[in-house]
């Protein structure tokens, strides 16, 4: 199962839509797994991400998706994805 990180921070409006869309995303690419990271309680992640969030993001290939986008750009994205 691929890791795939959204990016985002508590008290975000896009950074929920982001979540909802991707949610329905999920129904079709069941072989993902989303995890939800606030970026404020990472530096790392604040100081590359801040002004992009919500990202869709894959840590192993490094692609990642910068809001706005829909749910065809979220499974264009999965699907681009290399097979676990």
């Amino acid at each position: 199962m691929q890791r795939v990180l959204l990016l985002g921070t508590s008290g975000c409006h896009l950074c929920e839509l982001a979540e909802q869309i991707v949610n329905d995303c999920l129904i079709t690419n069941k072989a993902r797994l989303i995890e939800l990271i606030d970026i404020a309680e990472q530096e790392q992640w604040q100081a590359q991400f801040a002004l992009l969030i919500p990202v869709l993001y894959h840590p192993e290939s490094q692609k990642q998706l910068d809001w706005p986008f829909d749910a065809e750009q979220v499974n264009i994205f999965f699907n681009e994805l290399s097979p676990s």
